[in-house]
């Protein structure tokens, strides 16, 4: 885990037990999940908030390896001793629960991260679960594809190469519906809108119907929003992670 950087809060109140949410990033994003981080720290979670590897201040190249085993990798890391950077206070910690939320790409890690028997619960909104829905590349802007693009709009924030993001469309890599038959469903909660102009309904909706995972379908929001979503359904989600 020594070249995942991860942002990290305490419960802001401690309680009986040592329960800790891991937050998924999307992509591409800019790192700014802190004020979620925030207002879960303040429900009584310490909050872990990595960087996939190749992305952002982590070291590393993004896709060499699935993004959820990074996910795993900042599991593992946390029965040990960690160092806050900035001051350099350490830190051990001894949960008792995990959870994992995100969305959109980073959907497709918190549903593969269910499948360790470490993590209780997940929440994935507007999650990808196949990466069927990627297009063929088009040859419409100056960009000979998208992990070009993505190289361009974002310079070293990304470090993805063509091969890299080509192993998405194979149908294995990081995909969840290449994993539907190990899905327990009972661990995971989705939300979805059916207006979403990037993850399409349909495909979520399969999912659902195939591995028996709960999803809560909106007619209108768009691709929605991680933060909104907790904090609107936090009396449910907080219900789920307790069941």
């Amino acid at each position: 885990m020594r070249d995942i950087v991860t942002e990290f809060l305490p419960p802001a109140r401690a309680g009986k037990r040592q329960r800790a949410i891991i937050l998924c990033d999307g992509m591409p994003s800019i790192p700014r999940k802190q004020p979620l981080a925030e207002f879960l720290s303040a429900k009584g979670y310490w909050v872990f908030y990595p960087r996939y590897r190749g992305a952002w201040e982590s070291g590393g190249e993004f896709l060499a390896r699935s993004p959820h085993l990074d996910i795993l990798d900042v599991i593992g890391g946390l029965s040990k001793e960690f160092r806050e950077l900035a001051f350099g206070r350490r830190f051990r910690v001894a949960l008792d629960e995990l959870f994992v939320i995100r969305g959109s790409f980073g959907g497709a890690a918190a549903i593969l991260s269910s499948l360790d028997p470490r993590v209780k619960k997940v929440v994935a909104n507007c999650p990808v679960v196949d990466w069927a829905i990627l297009p063929r590349e088009k040859k419409e802007t100056s960009n000979p594809s998208y992990a070009a693009y993505i190289r361009s709009a974002f310079g070293s924030g990304y470090r993805l190469s063509d091969r890299n993001w080509n192993k998405l469309r194979a149908g294995k890599f990081y995909n969840p519906s290449y994993h539907a038959r190990d899905v327990t469903a009972s661990k995971i909660m989705m939300f979805h809108a059916q207006d979403d102009p990037y993850v399409p309904y349909q495909s979520v909706r399969k999912f659902a119907r195939v591995t028996g995972v709960g999803l809560k379908l909106f007619r209108r929001g768009g691709h929605l929003s991680t933060d909104l979503m907790i904090r609107k359904y936090w009396k449910e989600i907080r219900a789920f992670f307790e069941s």
